[in-house]
Order: structure tokens, then sequence, then C-alpha cells
């Protein structure tokens, strides 16, 4: 019986092993070949096929298990040889995660290609800490960056952003943090929220809150650093707004009882 290759690429979401979608979860069991990142939850491999082969293609600690052209050649072999190529990839690889120039690349060599998006975690680990990326009064936009671009520096779109009121989600960026406040500070923006979110919606996520003027210190205070996520704007302060009406409540909830 001959093998129809085909590659599905799946987005596993931010990190919390529930935030992974059914479909999802279906393409797992369905799978030939499983090629997964280091920032997937390894509890996800629970849901792949017994059968079939795992292979890690991550980076950790900055070294590379595969370069990212032996990784699209590996998923077109293994495509060819085995049928069913499933790419695991962190939050949803259409956003920073390489998903489209895989499938691309797939596509080119005769496979079938599929994509079952998934949660970024742009939009879920802010949200994880109470912090909305939109807020009537607060924020009508919000624009997500990557903080290091093909060329290793920072996104010029960071100073585009830095001249508006919405909401900055910035990917990737830790290593260029002083960079990135300099800008705010120049738009006279010092006193805007930041929040840095570390390993997000995981067990290990560390989340420190200032300002662009502080926010640095509190990076070395608290030791944030990679995998993190930068929020930056007004919206930020919904999360201790809401901590301190919960506040109230409790305290009038005790009372009253």
């Amino acid at each position: 019986m001959n093998v129809i290759p085909k590659l599905t690429i799946v987005g596993a979401g931010p990190g919390d092993p529930e935030l992974i979608t059914l479909k999802a979860i279906k393409a797992l069991q369905r799978a030939d070949v499983v090629l997964y990142d280091a920032l997937v939850n390894a509890e996800l491999l629970d849901h792949v096929n017994p059968n079939a082969e795992l292979i890690f293609v991550g980076k950790r600690r900055g070294c590379y298990r595969y370069q990212q052209e032996q990784i699209n050649e590996l998923i077109v072999a293994r495509g060819k040889s085995h049928g069913h190529v499933v790419r695991l990839k962190g939050g949803d690889p259409f956003i920073f995660g390489r998903g489209s120039e895989e499938m691309e690349y797939a596509a080119q060599h005769g496979l079938e290609v599929a994509m079952v998006p998934g949660i970024s975690s742009s939009i879920a680990v802010p949200a994880y800490q109470n912090v909305p990326l939109t807020k009537r009064g607060s924020a009508e936009s919000f624009w997500v960056i990557t903080g290091t671009t093909k060329q290793h520096k920072l996104s010029e779109d960071v100073a585009l952003a830095a001249k508006s009121n919405a909401t900055v989600v910035i990917l990737m960026g830790m290593g260029k943090l002083s960079q990135i406040t300099s800008l705010f500070e120049q738009e006279g923006k010092g006193d805007v929220p930041v929040a840095i979110i570390q390993e997000g919606t995981t067990p290990q996520e560390k989340v420190g809150v200032g300002t662009v003027n502080t926010i640095t210190a509190v990076v070395e205070e608290k030791r944030l650093s990679n995998p993190a996520i930068i929020v930056i704007g007004e919206v930020v302060r919904h999360r201790e707004i809401l901590a301190n009406i919960q506040n109230e409540v409790g305290v009038k909830e005790v009372t009253n009882g």
C-alpha cells in the first residue's frame, strides 16, 4: 500500500496542556511521525498515536538540534517514507512560528499540507494574568511584534507602535528590553504600565509589573528571562483593578458572613 505524504502543521498552544484544540489532538492521533519543538508541553505527546515516531527538533539553551533547512528536509523525507507528518509547534505556528515556511517547502516537494491553528501565546499569556489586550477606554487595538528580526535586530515596527495608543505585545524581546523602553521613553510614555510574563500558562510562570521607566529594574529583581512576553499599555492596569475589586468584595463577603 502506497503512503500518501502529508504534512499537518499543528499549534500546541501557549504551554498549558489543556489549551490545545480537539482538532489538534485528533491530528496527533492520526500521525505517523511527529516533529515537536522545545516549547511544546511534553504532556501533549501522550495524545500521539502510539505507533508514531517522535522526533525532537527544538532549540534548548541556545543550541539547535536541527537547523531549519534540516527540519524542512526531514518533513519531506518522513512524509514520503512514513505518510502523515505532524509538525507540533508552540502557540500558533502562523505567529512567528515559521509554520508557513515549512508548509511551502513541503508543498513544493509534493506533500499535501494542512494547518491546525493554535491558541497564540501573544493573547493567552496576558489573558491568564488578567491582562486584556483591548478594553474600552484603554485600548482600541493591539500590535503583536517580534522583538528580534531575522537579522537579529529590533523590529522597526516597535518604534511605530510606541507612537500609537495601542497595546503592544512583544515576543522574543527580552534581549532588547532596554532598546524597547528607550523608544517608549522618547515618546513621553515612561509612566505607561508594562507586564512581563515568563513561561506563561505553566506552573513555572513568573510575572513582573512596572512601568516603561521601571521595568528593567523589575526584571533584574525578579530575575525574569526568556521565554517571556512583554505587554505595554494601559490595559495592564486591569490586573490590579480586578484584584482590588475582588479584595473589596471578599472583605464585604466576610463582613456579611
